[in-house]
């Protein structure tokens, strides 16, 4: 497993890393907690030593998971995590003041119950789980991560980009006050080219590359009579007539690619990689088999020219999560 350096933390984070979301359970349902804790097992025997999760994947229960493990087999990883908005509302809404959101008190608080939940004194990257640019000048979010930072409790501080919104953290990149930023970026979403990894790099920010097979649609396992589990994240995210289009841009993808040997979701992930803004990407991964498969992306080297051109053309503008 090849490292990147996490931007200016100096931090050497495997090109690979775990997305910890779907261990959580609730909104990622029909798996287990021993098949979550068997997939990080593996990931951390295979390399990967950069895991990312959040308190709102289901109240804490993925962070604890990783405490586990981490304890279980004393693991030298590095471990992201994130404070819900206090309201509970993602993305961040326009107009919507930061003291209903990222209060200094509850930013405390948060990063308090993280640590608890990871069994650790300090939290290596702590982010904040949704962001509005409209907050830059507002202080509580400032001191928030400068006093953490004094108190030893985290080591650096990013934000998680709100969804397709990537020019929203080219305001706070700026300030210099934050190290890292975690944005959806796949072979449908490339709109993170345009200007926020050329002010990444400027300012030697880690880039976390977040939802690189989009929620799956990248893996061709989304059918026209796919169902899923009522209440669960994937039945809303691929409503209506969603799984139709998903299979119409898959399928144009897929064709266009041809018989190159390796799965479109391989490719994928590879196409994540290519930009030498990202740090790292991180993939959601349950299943053992998933994670053998994603780690092996690690040891193979950059795309062909050619396909990286195949894969430019496939940008699709869109926004599944409204």
């Amino acid at each position: 497993m090849r490292t990147r350096t996490l931007g200016r933390t100096g931090l050497a984070v495997s090109e690979v890393g775990f997305g910890a979301w779907g261990i959580g359970g609730k909104q990622w349902m029909n798996g287990s907690d021993e098949e979550s804790l068997q997939a990080l097992r593996r990931a951390i025997e295979l390399g990967i030593n950069f895991i990312d999760t959040a308190y709102a994947y289901n109240e804490g229960h993925s962070e604890r998971l990783i405490a586990e493990v981490v304890s279980e087999i004393k693991a030298d990883v590095i471990v992201a995590t994130k404070i819900p908005p206090k309201n509970r509302v993602w993305p961040a809404r326009k107009g919507t003041a930061i003291g209903e959101v990222f209060p200094y008190n509850y930013i405390v608080e948060m990063t308090e119950q993280s640590l608890k939940n990871l069994n650790t004194d300090c939290i290596d990257l702590q982010q904040f789980h949704v962001w509005n640019p409209d907050w830059l000048d507002d202080d509580d979010w400032r001191r928030g991560i400068e006093d953490l930072k004094k108190a030893g409790k985290v080591r650096y501080f990013g934000i998680s980009i709100n969804d397709h919104q990537p020019d929203s953290a080219l305001g706070i990149i700026a300030t210099g006050l934050i190290d890292t930023v975690q944005v959806i970026y796949n072979v449908y979403e490339q709109s993170p080219q345009v200007n926020l990894f050329g002010a990444c790099k400027e300012h030697n920010i880690g880039v976390l590359a977040r939802v690189p097979l989009d929620e799956g649609a990248l893996t061709g396992s989304i059918g026209t009579d796919t169902v899923f589990e009522p209440g669960e994240f994937r039945d809303f995210y691929f409503r209506g007539d969603r799984k139709t289009q998903v299979v119409k841009a898959f399928s144009a993808l897929a064709n266009d690619l041809g018989d190159s040997g390796e799965p479109v979701a391989t490719t994928a992930l590879r196409f994540t990689l290519a930009n030498d803004a990202v740090s790292t990407v991180i993939p959601g991964m349950r299943k053992v088999r998933n994670v053998e498969a994603n780690a092996a992306v690690g040891a193979m080297g950059p795309l062909p020219a050619e396909t990286l051109a195949i894969l430019k053309r496939h940008a699709w503008t869109k926004n599944f999560y409204q």
